[in-house]
């Protein structure tokens, strides 16, 4: 009687062990780098320009309660502009962001995010909190995305949000140069984020 007790102990011990670490269990998703993209919008007085970076590398850990953790890398020596046609004035703009006025790519090659909360706001909806590394500065920045299974795929859609002057990017910002006038850029761009990523 006492082995049968024993052994029913251990077993219901063991089922417990099993659903607990099932509930834990986190699936890494590694970012696909040809159908993720990332479309920045700088805006100025006068107008906005808008382009590409590429995705050099990620990865989003998700469990069955959803995403977890991430990390996503950006190549900043492959900023493109799709609004201008004109070649020498896109070339001449693409220079200057991937100057030291801005971005300084030929030092600071890569930014990258790195997701380190994930709550549920309704539907598929979430808001997201992570940091943001540019030209070396890390800082906190919160976005709300939605995530949604398609297929073998997760797919994560979200618009950030970014202060660029929070990472020393402060060239033709009024917050620091009052007389600037209608030549000022905004401090805020967007980075509206498309991360496709699929099980290993």
């Amino acid at each position: 009687m006492k082995n049968k007790i024993t052994i029913g102990i251990m077993s219901i011990a063991t089922v417990v062990a099993f659903a607990f670490t099932s509930a834990k269990k986190t699936t890494t998703y590694t970012v696909d780098t040809k159908t993720t993209s990332l479309h920045w919008v700088g805006k100025k007085v006068t107008g906005q320009h808008e382009g590409n970076i590429s995705v050099s590398k990620g990865s989003i850990m998700a469990d069955e309660k959803g995403i977890t953790g991430g990390n996503v890398e950006f190549d900043m020596t492959s900023i493109t502009c799709t609004d201008l046609t004109d070649a020498e004035w896109n070339g001449k703009l693409i220079g200057h962001l991937k100057s030291d006025d801005f971005f300084g790519a030929d030092k600071f090659k890569t930014a990258n995010i790195v997701i380190t909360k994930v709550t549920l706001k309704e539907g598929t909806t979430y808001d997201v909190t992570g940091k943001l590394t540019i030209k070396g500065i890390t800082e906190d920045i919160d976005f709300p995305a939605v995530v949604k299974m398609e297929g073998k795929a997760l797919v994560v859609v979200a618009k950030v949000i970014v202060n660029r002057t929070k990472y020393g990017i402060k060239y033709g910002s009024a917050s620091f140069f009052d007389s600037i006038g209608d030549k000022a850029i905004s401090d805020d761009f967007e980075l509206n984020v498309n991360v496709v990523a699929t099980a290993k």
